[in-house]
């Protein structure tokens, strides 16, 4: 398995290694010692979650508040996504900052973002299929959603018009976030 850093401490993209012949590929999604390894022993994943997303669906930017802050392990199952992890840690030298990625059925990669992160997606084909592994439970009352287009963020989803849900419409502006991180 091939691992890429960012300049965004703690964000890792990962690209397992696939197994090709005539009848197609296999690979390992998924190895709890493996990543222990590379992720650090405290990163436990107890919740699989998966989403489907028409095109031009964008999702995000979510996160969960402490005690319940989630690291995520995304990847794509069927389609393609552009995703983006945005650091919320007050003491990072990247706070504010984000990291952009496009994840696919066809090219395999994941991309781990640790607790701490807003993150978020929008789909780029009919029907994509999303996985998360979450390291904590879900818990509504811990959701947040920044704005997706906030100028203040700066992202650049490559969308004009995208389809959102309510709660993605009326996200926070990040000057108005004050980071529990």
């Amino acid at each position: 398995m091939n691992c890429t850093e960012f300049d965004i401490e703690g964000l890792v993209l990962i690209e397992p290694r696939r197994f090709h012949d005539d009848r197609g590929y296999f690979f390992e999604s998924f190895n709890e010692e493996k990543y222990r390894a590379l992720l650090g022993e405290q990163t436990v994943f107890v919740q699989d979650n998966v989403s489907c997303s028409k095109k031009n669906v964008l999702r995000g930017l979510h996160f969960q508040l402490p005690p319940f802050a989630q690291g995520k392990l995304v990847s794509v199952l069927k389609g393609k996504v552009l995703d983006v992890a945005v650091d919320l840690r007050k003491d990072s030298k990247t706070f504010g900052q984000h990291a952009i990625v496009e994840l696919s059925a066809e090219n395999g990669l994941q991309f781990y973002i640790p607790p701490g992160f807003a993150h978020g997606f929008v789909s780029l084909e009919e029907d994509t299929l999303f996985s998360y592994k979450c390291t904590n439970y879900y818990s509504p009352s811990h959701e947040e959603t920044l704005l997706w287009n906030d100028s203040k963020l700066g992202i650049d989803w490559k969308i004009v018009s995208p389809l959102l849900s309510a709660k993605d419409e009326i996200g926070k502006l990040f000057d108005t976030f004050v980071s529990p991180f």
